[in-house]
């Protein structure tokens, strides 16, 4: 292989571009600042500076963005200089990394936190690659990705995996130990891919810091934390990852700019604090440059096809949508629950959902989005109650979209869910007022990484009252495994098996896993347990 020539590169208008190009997105500062200091080839490192592993993602038929973040002291802002540094990418045809067929220079810059994004370019469409990092005399581990088969050609089949919800405090991560172990073309994360919760001493395993974090510093560190888990580098270097995060991100429950607790943030403080979690965020996911946040804003609702089996329209259900009617929280519904101008996602982002499921040639249709769809009511017998947070409590914009999907009939549209720290199996009903009206589609909600749930007793008294929920389990936790052909979806709910002593436990990294059930989804079928 061709040895790199740093200086010969930046001499040229041609090499200044390759690297502004291959640094990823950055914003103007950046830029303006990038060769306004000196760009260190062969660093010297206080430890091995790729302790947050590598992870791929967003894969297109001949691109696929590839990850890495310098941070040989991960927990305290990363530990690196004030100054830019040279990191060489390589992604190759087989394991061994003997048959490169692209490589390049990226330049990790610190108002980025010397985080690394790639796009490459001039690949093959569906197939596998292996890629790695190098700076200095150092390199990273090697990650497996795969690129998108092309759009419209014919797609027999395909297996993805999609989660939720890992709180670092309440668990190990051996869901995502078993998932990395998966033949898999894909994973979906649905949001919570941290905590924002001060440290509590007594945890399995205590947040850093003192407090939330509020600052660019603060969640640079809980990113790093989160990333320095073996087992979820191990499931990122395995397969590229779709992502889209939800409240906890940035704040518990927060809708827009509106916090959890108004009383204590200003609007002026929130913003701030968005724009440093944002920040952060695509510091460490393997994002497209459109996804660059802008300030307290970022581009996060996208579209992925993968041949003409199945396309994804990711969502974004947190940054567009009104504040929570009712004061939030489990209760009976009030009046704001039924605004029509109430959204969950800002016209914009709804209009463009229906545009691709209008458009969609694919057999199947993917909804991948945060909060439970379905409704449900979580008090039997005469009473009501339900989650405010979740689409029941934006009805009027849930039922725009039942409305379309009744009226358009897209193929095959699945919603696929996270959030409620649960596993919920259900038919989307036209109308929930009408237990006999058309089902108009599935929705697969996946339980928790390890974040806890606490009422499974009361929701299970409940589900009489909720004739379209096919599967509820609240007492373990895991991941969603999804097979699709052109002729059946099968959703597999991986979850850890519980101890007999104690339950469910994440308290064990190596804790087996099990099929708990399998659900099958005919083509234009109903949903019926295997």
């Amino acid at each position: 292989m061709q040895r790199f020539d740093y200086k010969r590169l930046l001499s040229t208008p041609t090499g200044r571009r390759r690297f502004l190009i291959g640094a990823g997105a950055m914003t103007g500062f950046a830029v303006a600042t990038q060769f306004s200091r000196r760009v260190i080839a062969i660093p010297s490192f206080s430890d091995y500076p790729f302790k947050l592993g590598v992870a791929s993602g967003d894969p297109l038929p001949r691109s696929v963005v590839l990850w890495t973040r310098l941070a040989p002291d991960p927990l305290n802002g990363g530990g690196m200089p004030e100054q830019n540094v040279f990191v060489q990418w390589l992604i190759a045809a087989n394991e061994s990394m003997s048959k490169v067929v692209r490589s390049g220079t990226a330049i990790a810059v610190p108002e980025r936190g010397h985080s690394v994004h790639v796009d490459v370019q001039g690949l093959q469409p569906g197939r596998d690659y292996w890629y790695q990092f190098k700076v200095g005399n150092e390199v990273s581990p090697i990650g497996r990705t795969r690129t998108a088969p092309n759009r419209g050609s014919s797609l027999n089949k395909f297996r993805f995996a999609f989660a939720s919800c890992c709180n670092y405090e309440q668990g190990y991560y051996a869901a995502y130990k078993h998932m990395a172990q998966e033949d898999l073309d894909v994973v979906v994360f649905l949001g919570d891919y941290i905590y924002e919760g001060a440290s509590n001493k007594n945890a399995l395993r205590p947040h850093e810091g003192n407090g939330e974090p509020v600052t660019l510093l603060g969640y640079r560190n809980r990113y790093a934390q989160y990333k320095s888990d073996p087992d979820l580098q191990a499931a990122h270097a395995a397969f590229p990852w779709i992502v889209t995060p939800d409240d906890h991100e940035v704040d518990n429950n927060r809708a827009g700019e509106i916090p959890q607790d108004p009383e204590l943030q200003s609007t002026e403080a929130f913003v701030q604090r968005l724009a440093a979690a944002y920040q952060a965020y695509y510091e460490h996911m393997p994002l497209r440059e459109f996804s660059q946040p802008q300030g307290s804003s970022i581009q996060l609702y996208r579209k992925l096809t993968f041949g003409d089996l199945v396309e994804f329209d990711v969502l974004d259900t947190r940054q567009f949508r009104t504040d929570q009617p009712c004061n939030d929280g489990v209760k009976p519904r009030c009046d704001q629950a039924f605004d029509p101008n109430a959204t969950m996602t800002g016209t914009p982002q709804e209009k463009w959902l229906f545009h691709n499921l209008k458009n969609s040639s694919a057999r199947w249709n993917i909804i991948a989005q945060q909060i439970v769809f379905t409704q449900v009511d979580w008090a039997a017998g005469l009473q009501t109650a339900y989650n405010l947070d979740a689409w029941d409590g934006y009805v009027a914009a849930r039922q725009r979209i039942l409305n379309f999907l009744k009226q358009n009939q897209p193929a095959n549209p699945i919603v696929i869910s996270g959030d409620s720290h649960a596993s919920w199996v259900s038919d989307i009903k036209a109308d929930y007022d009408n237990p006999d009206s058309d089902i108009v589609g599935t929705e697969f909600a996946g339980t928790s990484i390890t974040s806890s749930f606490t009422a499974s007793d009361i929701v299970e008294a409940a589900l009489p009252d909720n004739p379209w929920i096919k599967y509820f389990n609240g007492r373990q936790r895991g991941y969603v495994r999804c097979s699709l052909t052109r002729q059946l979806c099968q959703a597999d709910y991986r979850l850890l098996s519980p101890s007999p002593q104690s339950g469910p436990t994440v308290s064990d990294r190596d804790t087996p896993i099990t099929t708990a059930v399998s659900f099958e989804l005919p083509n234009r079928g109903v949903v019926e347990p295997t």
